[in-house]
């Protein structure tokens, strides 16, 4: 049984391990064919462009699975010498095999760069991709191929690879990868699907990532509505900020952990991502400043839902909102009180996210929530990691949990928000473009 599901599964993980690049001007190189799916997951995770660095292996006559090296772009090669002397490669053949490889690269350039031009890699942090290392001759050569480029750094980033082999590797200035076997005897053990991947793929997966890259700055450029507002509820005004893109995209209410904080950073990080993606956010306070030092009502869950419930109708009632699918994005308690409201909503929401959460403290109502729920927990959050397996055990609605590597339950650790971040993003977008 492999580590990923497939390597768009292994793309998302690799992403999340390289949150810490976001806005840090990186181009993500998919090395066909195989390693560009991963790579659009990568690029999709860091919102950067996507490009391919055509790199292909020599395969041993007798052995064609077996790298007795790799060529690239640009005339860059590498050769296993210890292949080549173990196999006894004659020049001859090892110069054939080359012509072969060297034609059908060609070949591939000229398709995936058909109407696009190579992203420019001068001064930028270049991020290779494959789906797996077993020599290393390709990603040697890849590398080589992004330096050559004027890439000011150059990160290999893999989901599986060699131990021995990632040691020996001098040319990336680092080195990402998220398993390393003591023994890999193939790429392929450690995917659950592995099928190959055709360059009609290559291509699509090239032309989408080009197309979500200008989207997401089109929506940069378009600000659309900004504005504090305030809510009516329990006979007194709830503080918000609402934030509406010039599309009817969904909007994310944010039911944050003290039951209070519109201003908290935390949150206000998570909203700028959703909003990039396009997305609608309400951060509001829950509670008045004079509910807020009682507080036991912190912890009145079925008070916090009720205030979340009365924002959802409030976004109902305007006509520049009442079309747009509603999402909850809970915190802490705040997500306890985000399902217990979804629950009595039912249909009307569309998505909630738990980001360090207590879904238990929705009850028996957890039971009832019917809105696609993604449970985000840190690894090393370890008692409120269980109350969310408990948790997910009750629900029946379309459910995940997601752990992120190294995070304690405030997400303080370096580059855990964005991966929190990101997943609640690609959740929010999967599931609120439905509405």
């Amino acid at each position: 049984m492999g580590i990923f599901q497939d390597r768009a599964d292994a793309g998302r993980q690799l992403g999340l391990r390289l949150a810490h690049l976001r806005s840090q001007d990186a181009v993500i190189l998919g090395v066909p064919r195989g390693g560009v799916p991963v790579a659009f997951e990568v690029a999709a995770a860091l919102d950067a462009p996507l490009d391919v660095i055509v790199v292909r292996k020599l395969g041993v006559p007798s052995q064609p699975e077996l790298a007795m090296g790799a060529i690239g772009e640009d005339g860059a090669h590498a050769l296993e010498r210890s292949v080549l002397s173990a196999t006894r490669v004659k020049q001859e053949e090892l110069l054939s095999v080359e012509r072969r490889e060297r034609a059908i690269l060609e070949d591939r350039v000229a398709r995936f760069r058909a109407g696009r031009g190579r992203v420019d890699l001068k001064g930028r942090i270049a991020v290779v991709v494959d789906d797996g290392i077993a020599t290393g001759s390709t990603a040697r050569v890849a590398c080589r191929i992004a330096r050559n480029l004027g890439a000011a750094r150059v990160i290999l980033a893999v989901p599986v690879a060699s131990a021995d082999v990632l040691a020996r590797l001098t040319e990336p200035d680092e080195v990402v990868c998220l398993a390393t076997p003591p023994r890999l005897t193939a790429v392929g053990y450690h995917y659950r699907d592995f099928s190959p991947t055709g360059d009609d793929e290559v291509v699509w997966l090239l032309d989408a990532a080009a197309e979500r890259l200008q989207n997401a700055s089109s929506t940069a450029g378009d600000h659309g509505l900004d504005e504090e507002v305030q809510i009516p509820s329990d006979g007194l005004w709830l503080q918000g900020h609402l934030h509406l893109p010039g599309s009817t995209a969904g909007v994310v209410v944010f039911a944050h952990g003290s039951g209070s904080g519109r201003h908290s950073p935390r949150n206000r990080f998570v909203a700028t991502t959703l909003q990039r993606a396009g997305l609608g956010t309400l951060l509001l306070d829950l509670l008045s400043p004079g509910e807020e030092l009682n507080r036991a009502n912190v912890f009145d869950i079925e008070l916090l839902a009720r205030r979340l419930t009365a924002a959802t109708g409030w976004l109902a009632g305007r006509p520049d909102t009442a079309p747009r699918s509603v999402g909850y994005f809970g915190a802490s308690t705040g997500a306890g009180a985000a399902l217990w409201a979804a629950a009595e909503l039912g249909g009307k929401i569309g998505a909630v996210v738990s980001r360090g959460g207590r879904p238990d403290l929705a009850g028996a109502r957890l039971a009832f929530v019917r809105a696609p729920t993604l449970l985000i927990v840190g690894s090393a959050d370890h008692r409120v990691l269980e109350l969310n397996r408990r948790a997910q055990a009750v629900m029946g609605c379309p459910n995940r949990l997601e752990l992120v590597p190294g995070a304690t339950h405030l997400f303080e650790e370096p580059g855990t928000l964005e991966a929190a971040a990101i997943l609640a993003r690609d959740w929010f977008v999967e599931y609120l473009s439905q509405g």
